[in-house]
């Protein structure tokens, strides 16, 4: 038995570590990405409606928008910028050109107008170095005149390719804007002829003298350097100027470069002036990939671990678990043996230790149990003897009354003139008289140790029954000079009133046969909160401590000789008793200082 728990204990241990590495093997693979980037996404969005409400908004200026996006960043580790109606960073006023135009036919609306050019659109910010100067001569030379082909969207250029001249606009050395180019390209197509295209979005080809260019210094330029948000930034500038952008509160999108994923969110808001403006955010998902690339190698550390608690279990499970159930085993046996003197230590509180002291505790219960059992064969010997006993108390004292009439019948039938004729024919009516008593008390005894007896309840006054009783017996108070003292309530009880008669007819009777005379009976009737108590106590008399209990049996008389003449039939407080038990009554008996008490008690009547 010890092998088989012990190998069953080794496969279930076994089973269920394998089954927390399947477990944490999926959830790493499948749950945990798909969490990591929920998570994520929920994170940046309450962070853009923090945003959305802050000040920071209205920076005002290049460098502080700067300072606000670099917090943000160190915060939420997520890249954002405010931009404009246009889809143009709201705040870059440190990196732009500003251009006079000179009269076009292509652009007559514009002609004569400075216009600002932000040159993160067109050029990296690394290109303003010396050691690159064929774009970045363009923008050193104030003064100079350069060419600008664009498209015409609501009467406003957006620059393509920027150069010294028209036909500089195709080589190399030229600024582009290669988001709005490339999307130019996406969006021909969709009509059903250049034409048409160029109708709705015409191209501009305009020339204008160069006034003024600033450029970021010192950590202000860092803004710049982050091509992948620019360019993501002039993608959306470009969605958003041909119409493809929803327009939708809050939008998030998925993005992929380089293999690794990012998740873009736009949030349109409105400006101080009613004007669209968009929080404009973008995050990496790529700490998400490299968390589960070493968690995939840190699986065959999870395995090496595993084997080590599978043997530590089992070691566990065999000295903290096999060794009870051994004993738990070998205590049952014992106790199927009778044998319960078998108890298992309890060491622990858990679920072990809680089966060895219900173990324990059954042993103790199954002993007392036993030891009743054997209490009431016992009893049911004593009831044998006790049934033995009644059957020779009914012999006994039906033979007295049969003898007298038997004699009585001798002497009438030798003498049938005998004076004492009557005499005799009276001594035997009184004998069949008590012989009739004894026998209806017996069968009435009997009806109700039968259990098919029911009860009949109903309310009535209980000191109407008190008053009654009392005027009925009190020719035999009056015989012995007695004082009856009583106190009743008018309450109402809920039993049967005959039998409650017969009860306080018993329990007075009985009191005025063993009061001496000239003493005192008691009969009070006591109301308490849900109960009425009923007392009857008789002065001048005691009953022996050692006999209190026996005064229910049947034949029982306080003499000793337990002779007829002295007493009544000794059933009627055995009936008594058993009439109080038919109505769950609470009764007993006891001695007082001078005297006997009787008692019981009764429910009263719930008032509706």
């Amino acid at each position: 038995m010890r092998k088989s728990i012990v190998f069953k204990l080794f496969l279930l241990t076994t089973g269920l570590c394998t089954f927390v590495i399947a477990s944490i093997f999926a959830g790493q693979t499948l749950f945990f990405k798909m969490f990591y980037v929920y998570k994520k996404v929920d994170n940046v969005r309450t962070a853009l409606q923090a945003a959305s409400q802050e000040d920071w908004r209205n920076a005002g200026d290049a460098r502080t928008a700067f300072r606000n996006e670099q917090q943000f960043y160190q915060k939420y580790n997520t890249w954002i910028t405010v931009l404009n109606s246009e889809g143009s960073l709201k705040y870059a006023d440190d990196f732009e050109m500003e251009v006079r135009l000179e009269n076009s036919a292509d652009a007559s609306a514009l002609s004569g107008r400075t216009i600002a050019i932000p040159l993160y659109t067109v050029m990296n910010v690394e290109d303003l170095s010396a050691d690159n100067p064929l774009r970045s001569d363009i923008l050193v030379k104030p003064g100079g005149r350069i060419a600008i082909e664009g498209v015409l969207i609501d009467k406003q250029l957006f620059p393509q390719r920027i150069g010294r001249n028209a036909s500089n606009l195709r080589e190399e050395n030229r600024l582009e804007n290669g988001q709005l180019n490339r999307k130019e390209y996406e969006v021909v197509p969709r009509f059903k002829s250049p034409t048409e295209y160029h109708e709705r979005y015409p191209n501009a080809l305009v020339y204008g003298t160069l006034t003024q260019v600033r450029t970021p210094e010192g950590a202000n330029e860092s803004r710049y350097t982050n091509h992948l948000f620019l360019e993501r930034v002039k993608a959306f500038q470009a969605e958003l100027l041909y119409g493809d952008f929803s327009g939708k509160a809050d939008t998030v999108s998925d993005y992929e470069e380089n293999n690794v994923p990012y998740k873009i969110f736009v949030k349109r808001l409105t400006d101080r002036t009613g004007n669209a403006e968009y929080l404009f955010a973008m995050t990496s998902l790529q700490p998400v990939n490299e968390a589960a690339g070493v968690m995939i190698q840190y699986y065959g550390y999870i395995v090496l671990g595993t084997l080590l608690l599978v043997l530590l279990a089992s070691f566990y499970y065999t000295r903290r678990i096999a060794r009870p159930l051994l004993r738990m085993n070998d205590a049952t046996q014992r106790m199927a043996n009778l044998d319960f003197s078998a108890r298992i230590p309890v060491s622990t509180d858990d679920e072990i230790g809680n089966l060895s002291r219900n173990i324990n505790e059954l042993s103790s219960l199954l002993h007392d149990h036993i030891v009743r059992l054997e209490q009431d064969i016992e009893r049911e010997k004593r009831l044998e003897q006790t049934r033995k006993e009644f059957i020779a108390g009914v012999s006994h004292e039906l033979k007295t009354p049969l003898s007298v009439i038997e004699s009585c019948l001798y002497i009438i039938k030798d003498k049938p003139d005998s004076q004492k004729r009557e005499h005799y024919f009276s001594a035997m009516e009184d004998e069949v008289k008590k012989m009739n008593l004894l026998i209806a008390d017996m069968l009435e005894l009997a009806k109700y140790e039968s259990g098919t007896y029911k009860m009949e309840m109903s309310s009535f006054r209980i000191d109407a029954i008190l008053e009654r009783v009392c005027a009925k017996l009190a020719p035999d108070i009056a015989g012995k000079r007695l004082r009856l003292h009583t106190r009743f309530v008018p309450a109402y009880v809920v039993a049967n009133p005959l039998r409650i008669e017969q009860v306080v007819v018993n329990f007075l009777t009985n009191a005025i046969r063993y009061t001496p005379e000239g003493e005192s009976v008691f009969v009070k009737a006591v109301e308490e909160r849900e109960t009425v108590k009923v007392y009857i106590e008789n002065k001048g008399a005691h009953i022996p401590d050692d006999q209190m209990e026996k005064i229910w049996d049947r034949f029982y008389r306080g003499e000793r000789s337990r002779h007829r003449s002295t007493g009544g039939t000794g059933l009627g407080l055995a009936i008594c008793k058993q009439i109080l038990e038919l109505h769950g009554a609470p009764y007993g008996a006891m001695n007082t200082e001078d005297g006997v008490l009787f008692f019981f008690e009764l429910n009263r009547k719930k008032e509706a």
